[in-house]
């Protein structure tokens, strides 16, 4: 059981110290680059978007449409800017279009 400290912490501190100690970082990047996704690319891309993925610091997202998939290969650096910026932190580098 964890040592219960008789400081008193805000409650956004103790979450971080949580998700630190349990090494959930990891897991938490991947949903938050799934729902910056979502957010940013709107229901037009959405419907065509199959999986989405994050390993490392490479993006993958499987789209069920070729032409979509062309359109977006040509923004894909401005893209992975608008990620990051939503996220807050550099954590997409590589983004790939399946």
């Amino acid at each position: 059981m964890a040592k219960r400290n008789n400081e008193n912490i805000s409650i956004s501190d103790a979450l971080k110290e949580f998700v630190e100690t349990n090494k959930l970082e990891r897991g938490l990047n991947r949903i938050n680059v799934a729902d910056a996704w979502k957010d940013m690319m709107g229901n037009g891309v959405n419907n065509y978007t199959t999986a989405i993925s994050l390993k490392g610091d490479t993006l993958y997202v499987q789209l069920s449409s070729s032409v979509l998939r062309e359109e977006l290969s040509y923004g894909k650096e401005k893209i992975i800017s608008m990620l990051n910026e939503n996220l807050g932190k550099e954590l997409v580098k590589t983004l790939i279009l399946r």
